[in-house]
């Protein structure tokens, strides 16, 4: 039971999670109770687990990449490519020839789209000519 959609809990996870969300003024109150219900058996689950938190964390991020390459960074490299500067490109290969491995020099590549992507051509999707 997570309770109505401004309980305690709800508003602790949702605020947790804030950042994953590009726009999280738009969240459903159907949608926070459900993800909050979620987390809760989450929660739930793994209490029942034997494993500490540092070794579940390690194997979640062996098989989960941190650096993946998202469409505006490629186009990114692309255009400067275009311009005669391929070191995005040769950052781009090095970063994710150890995508699961963190990189704090390239931190940047992991982040999410920049608000200036959301509409760029190349960037916020990619037709099947591309």
């Amino acid at each position: 039971e997570t309770g109505p959609p401004d309980s305690a809990p709800e508003k602790q996870i949702i605020s947790v999670l804030c950042d994953a969300w590009y726009k999280p003024e738009q969240l459903t109150d159907e949608y926070r109770a459900r993800l909050t219900q979620w987390v809760v058996r989450y929660k739930n689950r793994i209490h029942q687990e034997s494993l500490t938190d540092s070794i579940r964390r390690e194997r979640m991020n062996s098989v989960n990449p941190k650096y993946v390459l998202r469409n505006y960074l490629a186009q990114m490299a692309i255009d400067r490519a275009g311009q005669g500067d391929f070191a995005m490109i040769e950052d781009l290969l090095e970063v994710l020839r150890r995508p699961y491995d963190e990189q704090p020099e390239h931190e940047e590549l992991a982040g999410k789209r920049p608000e200036w992507a959301r509409h760029k051509a190349g960037c916020s999707m990619l037709s099947c000519s591309s």
